[in-house]
């Protein structure tokens, strides 16, 4: 949740009240987070040298200054829970295939020893390296320390940024990074993997055998810590990610979710079926699938496995693993664009979505909570509401059901 801060902190007492919020700031570094990093084994010395000059960051998004409390926003800031097509254009998925081709050649020895390592499959690291940086093309210019200083001191989550502030401390006080080269983005992630700093503690991983873990520079580090963190989090090898499929209009969209898994061949029993036109291996077959429909009826289908559910744990967002497992096909198989288009949704405020949550939850719908962003437990809530009132399940909020679900 988002504050609007020109009407909180705005007229003539704006600057004062910056002033004064500025020096609470200081204190708290000092009498808060000095404590918890010294007992972490921060130095007093790396401690000063991270906060040098820092001052907060008043640009970024969901801060809660003293004295103001937090707002529902009406717009969504991350892509991930946008509009599917927008998340899609060709020439972003194009860009970040042809790139991650030249990635696959560049990096072929080290991409094969990890996969041996751990048995994650190349393709997948290369299609999470290029969403989160572009390969490290894309220039990660936030200061780590004012990022997660600021949101540590005044955002909605403010306690789990104090502590990623604490791991980032842990991090220089280990000397991964030298300096100023510990970027992040606005939301405090570090280097080309894109690890908030717990995740960096426990899964970054040395590639190049230099004794650090360096994901800012070193690609073979960037490479065997992704690999690393999926392995850790549940990847099982010889598994794919999942299938593009067609949904027959006798299978409701309201069986979607990851508790709601069952052997593929039953779905395939069910009527579902690749949209390639060939079965489903015999291996997978006999594995768990579950369905998804990140756009309702609106868009495309598949049947994924459990490690779809492992990229979702990097970045929690269908539209993101969704990406991930894509663009790895097609940079090793030469596929193409999903068979079924995306259709016109999305785009709603997450105000009028968090209406509609609510509304459904007062019906006794479980749609994971009304934080307005579209997940699989309010898509199939609404495909649910849409069966009880007599109509076709779509399974995706439209701007038309605002006037009934209120």
């Amino acid at each position: 949740m988002v504050v609007l801060l020109a009407g909180v902190l705005g007229g003539p007492a704006a600057a004062q009240d910056r002033a004064a919020i500025e020096a609470q700031f200081r204190s708290w570094l000092s009498d808060t987070v000095w404590p918890q990093a010294r007992r972490k084994g921060v130095s007093r010395e790396t401690f000063r040298s991270a906060f040098e000059g820092v001052t907060l960051d008043w640009d970024l998004p969901d801060l809660v200054p003293p004295g103001t409390r937090a707002r529902t926003p009406k717009r969504q800031r991350q892509a991930e829970f946008g509009q599917p097509a927008r998340y899609f254009k060709p020439g972003n998925v194009v860009a970040a295939t042809r790139t991650g081709r030249e990635m696959a050649r560049t990096h072929a020895a080290t991409l094969a020893a990890v996969e041996r390592a751990t048995g994650v499959p190349g393709r997948i690291v290369l299609g999470i390296w290029g969403r989160e940086s572009g390969y490290g093309r894309v220039p990660i210019r936030h200061d780590v320390f004012r990022v997660l200083g600021t949101k540590g001191f005044m955002s909605t989550r403010a306690a789990y940024f104090t502590d990623e502030l604490v791991a980032a401390l842990q991090i220089a006080q280990a000397g991964h990074a030298p300096g100023k080269a510990m970027t992040s983005s606005w939301a405090g992630a570090l280097g080309q993997p894109q690890f908030m700093p717990s995740s960096f503690l426990d899964h970054a991983a040395d590639g190049d055998g230099d004794g650090r873990a360096d994901i800012w520079r070193s690609e073979a580090d960037t490479i065997a810590s992704i690999a690393n963190y999926l392995d850790r989090h549940g990847w099982q090898a010889g598994r794919d990610w999942g299938f593009e499929v067609s949904v027959p209009d006798s299978v409701s969209c309201t069986l979607e979710g990851p508790d709601q898994g069952r052997p593929i061949r039953d779905w395939a029993a069910m009527g579902i079926t690749r949209v390639s036109g060939r079965p489903f291996p015999e291996h997978e077959a006999r594995g768990q699938g579950f369905l998804l429909m990140p756009a309702g009826r609106h868009g495309p289908a598949f049947i994924v496995t459990p490690n779809f559910y492992v990229l979702k744990d990097y970045n929690m967002s269908d539209l993101y693993a969704l990406f991930v497992g894509h663009v790895g096909d097609r940079i090793q198989y030469g596929m193409g664009d999903f068979s079924v288009p995306w259709g016109d949704v999305g785009g709603l405020y997450r105000s009028d979505v968090a209406a509609m949550q609510r509304a459904l939850e007062g019906m006794g719908h479980d749609v994971g909570g009304a934080d307005g962003l579209p997940g699989f437990k309010t898509r199939r809530s609404i495909g649910r509401w849409q069966e009880a009132t007599g109509q076709r399940a779509t399974c995706f909020p439209r701007a038309a059901m605002k006037a009934t679900l209120r």
